[in-house]
């Protein structure tokens, strides 16, 4: 059975940064708490809305997607899928659009005709249910290669929750961490074990369905984002990740210590719980665990594109040396949880 590799990636993040300070300075009601020192982000990236350069998700995809060509072995035209994970979905400004679906206008956009192309919406663990698809694709011989992608302007939240937030505690509070950005990722068929994604998998655990909800918002015009902090982020969700992957590994007689990972990728909603997570996984897997890379502080929570702009820019800054074994484990509404093994050898930025 063919496996699939990261052939090469790219992303793209908006030129202004916008502190978690001067949001906190915009609210009629601060928090009680150091909302800085809780979620860890410094300042974060945020869309340009200026009328001549107006980066909605459309073009912030597109920006990534030119980014991640620019150092692949194939053009556009030899893709054989194009899958978009975009949450925001937003062309032309802030319109819309679920039909044509982003990935046929992107794929009309940079030349990629004969694609297969749709696309998928699984929250913030997007970007990785796009890859677990095209990887079960190009294992089943059906494709040969592909591109995941996603755009997020999704800072229009936090400019809701700004005008909104009336209270010491409030399911918004969440929003003020978010980050706009896009990612893109090629997969194809690996020809090196040392060079491969070894395994993914995803769950959704609907108990926590509610836990965090976007829509429009119940007081405004804006677009809102209600989260349950309380209810995400505590130790019955989290061993969602640690008891699924203790039973893959199980099922195939291994520990997580035999995996010899050398580094892990969580999503970036904060600094203090992926600490909170890495503190729990070590005892529940009864082994110290690998370094935890993030982004968070500089990027916030960047939404579906998170542990691929973290892993971008890793390998930018290059923190990330050829053969390193990579954990990256999703958190998203629904709840989405799982986790995916990859190693990397020919990946560059």
């Amino acid at each position: 059975m063919p496996r699939s590799r990261f052939e090469s990636l790219g992303a793209y993040l908006p030129s202004k940064a916008v502190t978690t300070e001067e949001l906190i300075a915009r609210l009629a009601e601060p928090p009680t708490f150091d909302l800085e020192a809780i979620t860890g982000v410094t300042e974060r990236r945020v869309h340009d809305k200026s009328p001549d350069n107006y980066e909605d998700s459309f073009l912030l995809a597109m920006n990534a997607v030119q980014d991640c060509l620019s150092r692949s072995r194939y053009a556009a035209e030899d893709l054989d899928v194009v899958i978009s994970t975009s949450i925001t979905r937003f062309k032309g400004g802030m319109t819309g659009y679920f039909e044509p679906s982003f990935a046929a206008m992107l794929a009309k956009t940079i030349g990629a005709r004969q694609a297969i192309h749709f696309d998928l919406s699984n929250a913030c663990a997007g970007m990785l249910t796009g890859t677990y698809l095209l990887d079960r694709m190009i294992r089943s011989g059906a494709v040969r290669n592909g591109l995941v992608v996603s755009g997020e302007a999704i800072t229009p939240i936090a400019d809701t929750a700004v005008t909104e937030i009336s209270e010491k505690y409030d399911l918004q509070f969440a929003s003020l961490s978010v980050g706009d950005s896009g990612a893109a990722v090629i997969l194809d068929r690996s020809e090196d074990e040392n060079d491969r994604i070894d395994y993914v998998d995803l769950l959704t655990a609907s108990e926590y369905a509610d836990a965090c909800l976007g829509m429009p918002s119940d007081k405004t015009a804006g677009i809102a984002l209600y989260t349950d902090n309380r209810r995400m982020h505590n130790e019955n969700r989290f061993k969602l990740w640690t008891n699924s992957q203790r039973a893959f590994l199980d099922a195939n007689g291994r520990s997580f210590a035999d995996e010899d990972f050398d580094y892990i990728i969580h999503h970036q909603f904060g600094a203090s719980a992926v600490t909170y997570m890495n503190a729990l996984a070590e005892r529940e897997f009864g082994t110290p665990m690998p370094e935890a890379l993030n982004v968070v502080e500089k990027y916030g929570n960047t939404s579906s594109t998170s542990h691929f702009i973290v892993l971008h820019d890793q390998l930018q800054q290059k923190k990330i040396p050829s053969g390193s074994k990579i954990l990256m484990v999703p958190a998203a509404s629904g709840i989405v949880t799982g986790y995916l093994s990859a190693t990397v050898s020919s990946l560059e930025v």
